[in-house]
């Protein structure tokens, strides 16, 4: 077991298993669980999911 946030990590990984649906006391569900390609699909329930599907990003800053 492995808890990761790099994006070439997870999508290397054989099986991910996306905890939540929130942080600390508000996760600790598994809401998703799959190879990556599976999560992907499951981004309406999954965060992690939608982040690799690209449906959700996270803007960069203009200035880093």
């Amino acid at each position: 077991l492995l808890v990761e946030h790099d994006r070439e990590v997870l999508d290397a990984a054989d099986r991910l298993y996306d905890f939540g649906p929130g942080a600390g006391r508000l996760g600790g569900t598994v809401v998703a669980s799959g190879t990556p390609a599976e999560l992907k699909q499951q981004a309406a329930q999954s965060l992690t999911g939608g982040y690799l599907s690209g449906a959700r990003s996270i803007p960069l800053p203009p200035q880093r």
